[in-house]
C-alpha cells in the first residue's frame, strides 16, 4: 500500500473513531519506562497519543509519528491543551519511507501492525539506529486475538518476541535483549468491552 493510500485508510479510522480526550498510555510502556530518566523519545505510530502524552508528562521530549494527519493533529491539540506543546512534536509521516534525522534514548512501537501487508522490519531497524548508547527499543505486539481485532482468523500466528528479535538481526556486540516475554492483561476495546489478551514484549538496549 502506498503512503497516500495508507494515510487515507488511517485518516478514515481516526475520523470514524475519534480518540478519547484523555487517552490512556499503554500498560507495557508505563511499566517499562516509569523508572527511566527522561530523555528524547520516538513514538512510532502514535495513534491516539496516549503514550506520547504520558511520556511528555514524565519529562520526556517526544517526536510522535503517524501516517494519519487526523491522529497527529489531534495529538498536537491535546498536547497544547495540557501545557505539553513544547515537549511533543507530532508529525504526519510514513515511517516505512523514512525517519527524521534525530538521536533518541527511547523508541517505542506499540501494536505497530496494519490490516494490510507491510514489512515493518526496515522501519524498526532504522529507528533502532537512531538510539544513543544506553537507549532502548520497546516493541509491544499482539500475542492473541481480541474480540474487536480486525483479523479474527483462528489460525493466525503471532511471531514471538525472540522471532521479532531474530528478524531485526541486531548484533550482540552492540545490543542486549533485556526482556522478551508474553504477559497477559485485561484490555479495553473501542466499545468499552474488556477481554484478556496476550502481549508480546521485546525490550532491547543499545550497549555501544
Amino acid at each position: 500500500m502506498k503512503s497516500a493510500e495508507a494515510a487515507r485508510y488511517w485518516d478514515a479510522v481516526y475520523t470514524e473513531r475519534p480518540t478519547p480526550e484523555e487517552p490512556r498510555p499503554n500498560a507495557r510502556l508505563v511499566e517499562t519506562v516509569a523508572e527511566l530518566p527522561p530523555g528524547d523519545a520516538l513514538d512510532l505510530g502514535c495513534g491516539g497519543g496516549g503514550d506520547a502524552l504520558w511520556l511528555a508528562g514524565q519529562g520526556w521530549r517526544v517526536t510522535a509519528l503517524d501516517v494519519s494527519a487526523v491522529a497527529t493533529t489531534a495529538l498536537t491539540q491535546k498536547a497544547r491543551a495540557r501545557g505539553l506543546g513544547d515537549r511533543i512534536t507530532a508529525v504526519q509521516h510514513d515511517v516505512r519511507a523514512s525517519l527524521p534525522e534525530l538521536r533518541c534514548d527511547l523508541v517505542t512501537a506499540h501494536y505497530f501492525h496494519t490490516p494490510y501487508d507491510q514489512d515493518r522490519t526496515p522501519a524498526l531497524n532504522a529507528a533502532a539506529a537512531l538510539l544513543r548508547p544506553g537507549g532502548r527499543l520497546l516493541i509491544v505486539d499482539h500475542g492473541s486475538t481480541a474480540p474487536w481485532s480486525w483479523n479474527q482468523d483462528p489460525d493466525v500466528r503471532f511471531p514471538t518476541p525472540h522471532e521479532v528479535a531474530a528478524l531485526l538481526d541486531l548484533s550482540p556486540d552492540r545490543w542486549e535483549i533485556e526482556r522478551a516475554d508474553a504477559p497477559t492483561r485485561t484490555a479495553i476495546g473501542p466499545d468499552g468491552s474488556t477481554a484478556e489478551v496476550i502481549d508480546h514484549v521485546l525490550l532491547v538496549r543499545r550497549t555501544a
